[in-house]
């Protein structure tokens, strides 16, 4: 095995391993933080001089890929030039911003921060908590409904979170001379664009259109895959694919609806329904069937089969690097 192949995998296991182990510390640096201050500014600028829905869908487009291909070009650039300092440090910096890429850690330390007032009988503080990951009201939710929004937010940010940036990692990492840190950061720009600019509403109708629509195709692949990894882990494939196919395209989302299908399949539980947002009640369609409530061990199941999801694809990678340099 050559020594690029040796590279990527090492970045790659020890990032997986440090986000299993850490996450992402609270108050550390992070670069969604710089991505999240570059698109608040430029949003800012925009639209104070600015109105026209043309110009702005320009400048959303300007945003779009120069953000995305931005964070990728510098990513990789770092890494270069850290290299001829000394390898280690290189390998240091590249591990450590790719555990930032996965949310493993931090999406189930999320729900526990909920789930652990919920469970002591703490509603208000549970609400208060689970208002600080969701855009829901959450002032008047039943313990059921924040559980079902919690499961809800696991289900969709499993893919947004953990196994689409892993899927840029490793296609970054089977292309010689790009290795797992650029793409993996460039499809986290594309989620920090889709979160923050990606709305429907205004003020962002505009220049957040072509940030949501690349999103959307770029987590299209992703978000299948694991939908069939998932499927195939619960040992009950066609029935998972046959809820996903009935439930999933009745979502506006063409990839949430599919990862909250397949969640809500394999678990018995049935996702969607109403929520408020900001005073405004949305109906959402029903994704699976009410044959179980959803319940902390629901949750639980859930991370499970998110975190073999994650490893079977690592396990995958490595067979198949394996393989490669076998074959150079």
């Amino acid at each position: 095995m050559n020594a690029p192949l040796d590279r990527s995998a090492i970045a790659l296991l020890l990032a997986a391993f440090l986000d299993y182990l850490v996450g992402d510390p609270w108050g550390w640096p992070h670069p969604v933080q710089l991505m999240g201050w570059v698109i608040s500014r430029y949003s800012q600028w925009v639209f104070q001089y600015c109105s026209n829905p043309r110009i702005l869908r320009l400048a959303g487009m300007v945003l779009g890929t120069g953000l995305i291909a931005g964070s990728g070009l510098i990513s990789w650039l770092f890494i270069q030039v850290a290299d001829r300092w000394h390898p280690v440090l290189s390998l240091t910096i590249e591990t450590l911003l790719l555990a930032s890429c996965f949310a493993g850690r931090s999406l189930r330390q999320a729900a526990i921060d909920v789930l652990k007032p919920l469970t002591a009988g703490e509603l208000e503080m549970a609400r208060q908590k689970l208002s600080l990951y969701v855009g829901r009201d959450t002032e008047k939710l039943s313990p059921s409904e924040i559980f079902r929004a919690l499961l809800e937010t696991v289900s969709e940010n499993t893919v947004d979170g953990v196994t689409a940036p892993l899927f840029f990692a490793i296609a970054g990492a089977l292309i010689p001379g790009v290795g797992p840190l650029p793409l993996a950061i460039a499809y986290k720009a594309a989620s920090t664009l889709d979160s923050m600019v990606g709305y429907r509403e205004p003020p962002f109708t505009d220049i957040g259109w072509f940030s949501a629509k690349l999103e959307d195709a770029l987590t299209w692949l992703p978000c299948r895959l694991t939908v069939l990894t998932l499927a195939l882990i619960s040992g009950k494939p066609r029935q998972v694919w046959q809820i996903c196919q009935r439930d999933a395209p009745q979502d506006p989302s063409p990839n949430s609806g599919w990862s909250e299908s397949a969640y809500a399949a394999i678990l018995g539980v049935q996702l969607g329904g109403t929520n408020t947002y900001r005073g405004k009640i949305k109906t959402k369609p029903l994704l699976g069937d009410p044959i179980n409530p959803i319940t902390p061990e629901t949750l639980n199941r859930a991370f499970t089969l998110t975190r073999h999801c994650f490893l079977l694809w690592l396990a995958a990678f490595l067979v198949l690097k394996g393989v490669l340099s076998v074959k150079c």
